[in-house]
């Protein structure tokens, strides 16, 4: 027998449990290049990527010949090292030095 998880909602909320969040989980401060992109001073490292995928599908920044790559806007240089196209493997390396400790 197979079962199916649903994913019922985009934002992340501490556990059920009362244990705080930890990881890439954790809300953490950010550079003011990357709080331009997401638009808040806190976020946790799977919300930023969630929102830097999202702006790149809104603003049709996949190249159209490869998906498997990214062609930066001026936004996306700033986080992404003033580099002209990326790969999308890269991305979780280059918003590292983004978050603050």
């Amino acid at each position: 027998m197979r079962m199916l998880r649903t994913v019922t909602s985009a934002t992340v909320s501490e556990p059920a449990t009362g244990k705080p969040l930890r990881g890439i989980m954790r809300p953490r401060r950010v550079s003011p290049e990357m709080q331009d992109l997401v638009g808040v001073p806190e976020i946790s490292r799977t919300q930023a990527l969630k929102q830097i995928w999202a702006y790149i599908k809104e603003n049709n920044l996949q190249d159209p010949e490869n998906k498997k790559f990214i062609i930066c806007d001026e936004k996306l240089k700033k986080i992404f090292g003033g580099k002209d196209r990326i790969g999308f493997l890269e991305i979780a390396g280059l918003i590292s030095p983004h978050f603050l400790k």
